[in-house]
């Protein structure tokens, strides 16, 4: 499992006018193939009176399953540019949709190319570009003497509990990024000279923007 790549955190639309031709930009996150699938047929039943429906994705933690469609547009003029745009970003388990209508002039293959690598891009903009950073869940314990240093700890560094329960003892849960996670372990040790029981439990990747955690 990859401790990083890069996705989209959700849902993105999109438009643009390019020579009285209107563009949209459609941008979604998927876990599978069949969801990419699903999601085109989704757009192209909404927009059933384009002039095309243009797709592309890419699928796999090696990006191995990458497809496109130039929707009846000249060959390598408008799928090809739109999934360029997911591999330049290196993006991961993402499909985009641009819908086209038609308005009277005609773009060229240059023209289109750039017309339709700009409607990939504000679909994927719209949903914005993130890092899936793969995170372990933590739970331990400590004494209520012990709870405010451990709290200021938490607070201090940002790190975002998942559940805290107030019981016999206070029960912390959290994620930890992995590659944090000795240094993680030895805080909560040295905070508690040791008389904290550290339990690990699932990974799982989590959206990171700008160092800050989304969920």
């Amino acid at each position: 499992m990859k401790e990083k790549y890069r996705t989209i955190f959700s849902y993105g639309e999109d438009e643009i006018i390019i020579n009285k031709s209107r563009f949209i930009g459609y941008a979604k996150p998927i876990n599978s193939e069949e969801e990419a699938i699903d999601f085109i047929e989704e757009i192209k039943e909404k927009h059933r009176d384009a002039t095309h429906n243009v797709y592309a994705y890419v699928f796999g933690e090696n990006s191995n399953i990458q497809r496109f469609s130039d929707d009846g547009e000249p060959s390598g003029t408008a799928g090809i540019p739109a999934l360029e745009v997911l591999k330049k970003e290196d993006l991961r388990n993402v499909v985009v949709v641009i819908t086209r209508y038609f308005g009277g002039i005609k773009l060229g293959g240059g023209g289109l190319i750039r017309a339709y690598t700009k409607g990939a891009k504000i679909g994927v903009d719209a949903g914005v570009i993130v890092d899936m950073v793969l995170h372990r869940e933590i739970s331990f314990q400590v004494d209520y003497n012990q709870y405010g240093k451990i709290e200021n700890f938490l607070m201090t560094n940002e790190y975002i509990t998942n559940d805290v329960v107030f019981e016999d003892l206070v029960t912390i849960s959290l994620y930890v990024a992995v590659d944090e996670l000795e240094k993680f372990k030895n805080s909560i040790t040295d905070l508690t000279s040791g008389n904290s029981i550290i339990a690990e439990l699932d990974d799982r990747h989590l959206p990171i923007l700008d160092g800050k955690r989304l969920l």
